[in-house]
């Protein structure tokens, strides 16, 4: 690898009364993938945001290529070639594909005008040498999540970058797409762009980086050559602890049904499904990325219609026309999107914890009874460990972990008999995604039938009691405890 082309040098940062970063050294080398690890609220994002001009540091120094450079906005750090993809989504929902990719940026006719020819065809071409299936005319916000993360990353590398920032890139893709993205990272490096790649996917690190640094509380702990590192040592660097167990699941599943579905359909996204769940069950739902999975659980939770098939509930057939009743009827859903869907983030935490059981908080017709609103919030704040400095700051200022322990505190304060979790880690470190473990294997030894959606092999396999793999809106296998392993469920995923 070719000399640094990045050093960043005892780089400090508060907000308020808050030590954001405490003197943060990290370099890279041009040609390098250079790991940046650390769980939620650990300083990554914030330390990403310094470099992408979009904070200044209280203290310290950027060198690039050798020169002290003055970051001053982000207009400042693509200047410098250097290009970030953050891990909020940043696009323009109401704008195409292709004006997302060269907003603020468009080429023009010789008469002035936005050369539209120009920036399809150039978006196009990008697209393709990704190897992506966009259509670059449609709306952003007509997307996926998985397709405007990729969206992002093509405006990324759309620069000419020499440092590239990619901030959990893969939290929202397939195994398949996750190919193309580090397909495209190897060909970067190949032209020496070096990357910083952040990610809580540690074998994502040890298939990729060439070096991880490491740091915690906003402070840095190390750097090691992934060559010459393992887990256990990275988790303990992360943590300032060893993990016992990183997976914990006891298995009580119990005779009585809490859910059955039978030949349930929505034309053009799932067809002929059929499955059942019990009290204490963790059944797991795997798929490639539009196999209709999530689809499925909105459906069952009566965010969606359905054309042909049943649903019973407690052995009583159930017709939900909207999220209300299924809610009544003791369903609660923990959505893929936990910032879009599952959260009001302008508000608190309290807010945010109360927020589906107001009915249960009322001392009157009119009034929340603020004892009873307290307690609660209280409860599932001790009860989950949710880690915040009061109830009653923006949810928005926790880290990723903690915003999800909020969402699951929310939807248990319904009292389900039927919890759905669609991704309930995605996006959280181990830290948190260990605790997270715990709180779901406690409910089902409580007797809560769980239903967990998760392209997370390992995390599936080790949490589920059995998994069911679809495919092109079809369910094509239940597999067994005895059954489950990572290419056995992909084998069914592509239909290998």
């Amino acid at each position: 690898m070719a000399d640094k082309i990045l050093e960043m040098h005892h780089i400090s940062k508060t907000f308020g009364g808050t030590h954001a970063l405490k003197g943060i050294n990290f370099e890279l080398k041009a040609g390098e993938i250079h790991a940046l690890l650390g769980e939620n609220g650990a300083g990554k994002s914030t330390l990403i945001k310094i470099l992408g001009g979009i904070h200044k540091p209280d203290k310290g120094e950027i060198i690039i290529d050798g020169k002290i450079a003055d970051i001053d906005n982000v207009q400042s750090a693509q200047s410098y070639g250097i290009g970030i993809i953050h891990q909020e989504i940043v696009l323009v929902p109401y704008l195409s594909v292709a004006d997302n990719i060269f907003l603020g940026r468009e080429p023009v006719t010789k008469w002035g005008f936005k050369d539209k020819k120009q920036i399809y065809s150039r978006a196009q071409e990008m697209v393709v040498q990704l190897g992506l299936n966009i259509d670059v005319n449609t709306l952003v916000g007509e997307l996926t999540v998985a397709q405007q993360q990729l969206v992002e990353i093509v405006k990324a590398i759309s620069f000419n970058v020499k440092i590239l920032v990619m901030d959990e890139p893969t939290s929202s893709l397939s195994d398949e797409e996750v190919n193309h993205l580090f397909h495209t990272m190897e060909k970067l490096r190949e032209k020496n762009v070096g990357i910083i790649y952040i990610s809580h996917r540690l074998e994502e690190l040890f298939k990729m980086s060439d070096r991880i640094t490491v740091i915690r509380d906003g402070n840095y702990v190390g750097t090691k050559q992934t060559s010459e590192t393992n887990s256990e040592d990275l988790v303990a660097m992360m943590v300032g602890r060893e993990l016992e167990s990183f997976y914990t699941r006891t298995y009580s599943v119990q005779d009585q049904e809490v859910l059955k579905v039978e030949n349930l359909s929505c034309d053009n996204v799932f067809e002929d499904i059929s499955f059942t769940v019990h009290k204490g069950e963790i059944l797991g739902f795997s798929g490639l990325m539009g196999a209709g999975r999530s689809e499925l659980m909105q459906t069952i939770f009566g965010a969606s219609p359905y054309d042909r098939g049943r649903i019973y509930l407690n052995g009583e057939e159930v017709f939900f026309k909207n999220c209300s009743q299924a809610i009544e009827q003791g369903i609660a859903m923990v959505p893929e999107d936990r910032k879009g869907q599952g959260l009001v983030l302008e508000n608190s935490v309290g807010f945010n914890i109360t927020l589906s059981n107001l009915k249960r908080l009322m001392k009157n017709k009119l009034l929340v009874s603020e004892k009873k609103r307290k307690n609660q919030i209280n409860k599932y704040v001790s009860d989950l460990s949710i880690k915040t400095a009061s109830s009653e700051i923006e949810v928005s200022s926790l880290s990723g972990g903690n915003q999800q322990k909020v969402v699951i505190a929310k939807w248990l304060a319904t009292k389900p008999r039927l919890l759905i979790l669609d991704e309930p880690t995605r996006g959280v470190d181990v830290g948190a995604k260990s605790e997270i473990y715990s709180i779901i294997n406690q409910l089902a030894n409580d007797g809560m039938a769980i239903i967990m959606v998760s392209s997370d092999l390992p995390e599936i396999i080790n949490m589920c009691d059995s998994v069911c793999v679809m495919r092109n809106g079809k369910l094509v296998a239940q597999l067994s405890q005895s059954e489950l392993s990572q290419e056995n469920i992909m084998r069914y995923a592509t239909g290998g």
